[in-house]
């Protein structure tokens, strides 16, 4: 038996229950409702069910993907808007562009700036041991 990729199912025409998309991509059924009271997922409802489609599917890991990049939902909400133009997805695809090249210039400042505080940080400790080994030969001394 092969296994199917995560958020994939092996029909992927048909719709998923909120516990089969849960188990698909790792998250809970309070984050599904979240993403879709922010009008970012679209289920059909049938009563108290929603049946979430390929496109929530597709959707979903956009939103997933977006948010561990760190895109805000509002930035991700406008880049899924955009799959509607009628460009061949141009415009989506060079927003998105965009928005990744400044979020990766942000992400590469902060790991310098991470990176400074940690050499920072190793340089307070070094001087500290040798403090308290001055100390503690001085200690031993009397």
């Amino acid at each position: 038996m092969t296994s199917t990729p995560v958020g994939q199912t092996a029909d992927t025409d048909e719709t998923m229950t909120i516990r089969q998309m849960c188990d698909a991509f790792g998250v809970t059924p309070r984050t599904l409702r979240f993403y879709e009271s922010k009008e970012l997922l679209f289920p059909i409802r049938e009563g108290q069910k929603r049946l979430f489609t390929r496109r929530d599917r597709a959707r979903l890991k956009l939103i997933l993907r977006g948010k561990r990049f760190g895109f805000s939902l509002e930035e991700i909400r406008q880049l899924l808007d955009l799959y509607h133009e009628d460009d061949q997805q141009r415009t989506q695809l060079l927003k998105t562009y965009e928005i990744a090249k400044e979020r990766l210039a942000g992400m590469e400042r902060q790991r310098d700036e991470l990176t400074e505080a940690i050499e920072e940080l190793k340089e307070q400790l070094a001087w500290g041991e040798q403090m308290l080994d001055s100390l503690n030969k001085k200690t031993a001394a009397e």
